[in-house]
């Protein structure tokens, strides 16, 4: 048996005894919770090896703010614990039920996936997130974290596991896979026998990679090439407000935007104002050629830079006829994960939300709040960009699946 089965085997144990914990998950959450202020310092010196490690590799700053804890985002870890512990727990909920005519009585009832697996990169917020999910859930969970977050992960993951077993519950049901070469990857994708579901969340490699060869059922997690349309009956203020913000307040993060569009008709103003607004954080723009015209003095953009999630200071700028040829460039070109409509048209904010096919379609808001915690989830395991079983930010619910329940008094089928 290999590490990764063994692994798997103590995670089947502990999901069996997680599937009826009951009131004992809040204990946990409420202890781990506890557990990660307590050691505050301990995971910021272990982040701060991660940190060093990454700048002598040559991590880009965006990255690394990724990477970054400090005290105010372990805070708000801690609070995104106590934010799942506060949620109604979903397991045993029956979810519908009939009597047959013959007397059968049918219930549907939720229950937890089992155990899953988690292939993630350089996010150590996301080592607490899915473990506090899943605990919640009632899954076991294998994580299997990047090289540039180890010591972060490893500080947290055994944070966590002291703090399940002082409140009753097998540490096994967290557990930190320790070889982080690939290998370890391309196992868990095979590990049929002991995960469920595995879900990868990460770039559009580490995604495209676990999709395209694994064995074991994959939900998967959105790469955000994400837009904004500025139509021409838009607010050009609010435009460049919400696109400052949708690029500029966290780059790296899959709900940054990637490419602004704007109609033609709104161009010669709108453009010049949204350029103005990047100009705070030295954003580069690569433009068409009529926004090369327009603005002056910035990178033409390349039939590459419009399907590019560059989790960067980095933005692609296109003029658009109208409202159509803005959607075609989007379905083209999308992730299916968060795009956006700015205008005070209610007719062609219906017709955006209505013929754009993504996880979340917004109308003059920033795609920054597509996220469990803003969604009212408490966390997120991540952002499905499919359509089965989930879509959109995975909580609780969607760490969920059912079973039917008969009971009778004697009935044979004839």
């Amino acid at each position: 048996m290999t590490p990764l089965e063994e692994m798997g085997r103590k995670a089947k144990e502990a999901s069996r005894r997680l599937a009826f914990a009951g009131e004992e998950k809040n204990r946990a959450l409420a202890a781990i919770s506890e557990a990660l202020r307590r050691n505050e310092s301990e995971i910021i010196a272990a982040n701060a090896a991660d940190i060093q490690a990454a700048k002598e590799n040559g991590m880009t700053v965006s990255l690394l703010d990724r990477l970054t804890l400090n005290s105010q985002r372990i805070e708000g870890i801690a609070v995104g614990v106590e934010e799942v512990m506060a949620l109604k727990d979903p397991i045993g909920t029956v979810l519908g039920g009939m009597v047959q005519t013959n007397g059968l009585k049918i219930e549907k009832v939720c229950v937890p996936l089992g155990v899953i697996g988690m292939i993630y990169e350089a996010r150590p917020n996301v080592t607490a997130d899915a473990a506090a999910l899943c605990l919640k859930s009632g899954n076991a969970v294998i994580l299997r974290g990047g090289k540039e977050a180890f010591n972060s992960n490893q500080c947290i993951t055994n944070i966590m596991r002291d703090a399940l077993e002082q409140a009753g519950l097998p540490k096994d049901c967290i557990q930190l896979v320790q070889d982080i070469g690939r290998a370890s990857a391309n196992e868990m994708m095979t590990l049929t026998g002991y995960l469920d579901v595995l879900i990868p969340r990460g770039g559009a490699g580490l995604i495209k990679a676990v999709v395209e060869n694994a064995k074991v059922p994959v939900i998967e997690t959105g790469s955000g090439n994400c837009h904004v349309y500025v139509d021409e009956f838009a607010n050009i203020d609010m435009a460049a407000d919400i696109i400052f913000n949708a690029k500029t307040s966290r780059p790296s993060v899959c709900n940054a935007i990637e490419t602004v569009l704007v109609h033609k008709n709104i161009a010669q103003q709108a453009l010049p104002a949204i350029r103005a607004k990047l100009h705070e954080k030295q954003v580069e723009i690569r433009g068409c050629t009529v926004t090369c015209d327009i603005l002056k003095d910035i990178v033409p953009a390349t039939e590459q830079d419009w399907g590019t999630e560059y989790l960067d200071y980095i933005l692609a700028v296109r003029v658009v006829d109208d409202i159509y040829q803005a959607m075609d460039h989007i379905m083209k070109y999308t992730t299916g994960h968060s795009e956006c409509i700015v205008t005070e048209s209610y007719r062609n904010s219906m017709l955006f939300t209505s013929q754009i096919d993504a996880a979340a379609v917004y109308v003059n808001a920033s795609t920054r709040f597509t996220d469990g915690g803003m969604f009212g989830l408490g966390a997120e395991i991540g952002i499905s960009t499919q359509k089965l079983h989930a879509r959109g930010p995975m909580g609780l619910e969607q760490l969920t699946s059912i079973k039917f329940i008969v009971q009778g008094n004697g009935q044979i089928r004839i």
